[in-house]
């Protein structure tokens, strides 16, 4: 996978396979102490020490759709590869917890990629699901929260093309106008040097 966007949706799936309610993804980009954090949080059925301790074995998977997990050995060597790490942390009966750490500026850093994107397939692809969305820049925030909308369309699908269209510039609005802050920032940056 060569965007961490592609990282969030594979982290996702794992969560509803898991049987997940819902699932709360943060990415946090923080430029001043260097970091990328990206947490996947859910409340599926969790897992024990053992089947944590061989979480990283590419040949252990819960998935009845494919013999082979490589999501998250993928994204950990990732995220170590980038002077970061991967923490998982779960409980049986109480959901999992998976966030890796990445040096922002680091060289081989994959880009985020499409986050807008990835959230609006998880929300219409996985309507029973109830989806939180943060995505921090350097203390700029958007937070999308599915449930009001879902609540406010009283019934109606997420698929019909206004509300689909609706929710996908909420979302790139939401990304666009944290980045854009970033942006500005480093621009008057070059600017002064």
């Amino acid at each position: 996978m060569k965007e961490i966007a592609l990282h969030i949706l594979d982290l996702a799936e794992n969560s509803i396979a898991a049987g997940a309610r819902t699932v709360e993804i943060t990415v946090e980009e923080d430029t001043a102490q260097d970091r990328l954090i990206v947490c996947v949080r859910d409340d599926g059925k969790g897992m024990d020490q053992r089947k944590l301790e061989r979480l990283s074995d590419p040949f252990v998977t819960s998935r009845t759709t494919r013999v082979a997990g490589l999501g998250i050995p993928l994204f950990k060597d990732a995220a170590e590869a980038c002077n970061g790490c991967l923490r998982v942390t779960s409980e049986p009966g109480k959901g999992t917890c998976v966030e890796a750490e990445f040096q922002h500026s680091h060289i081989d850093r994959m880009p985020l990629g499409d986050l807008a994107g990835t959230v609006l397939t998880l929300v219409v692809g996985y309507p029973e699901v109830h989806w939180v969305f943060h995505y921090q820049v350097d203390g700029r925030s958007f937070t999308f929260d599915d449930e009001p909308l879902k609540q406010a369309l009283n019934g109606l699908p997420l698929t019909e093309p206004e509300v689909l269209r609706f929710v996908r510039e909420m979302l790139e609005e939401g990304v666009n106008s944290v980045r854009a802050c970033y942006f500005a920032q480093e621009e008057m940056g070059h600017a002064g040097s």
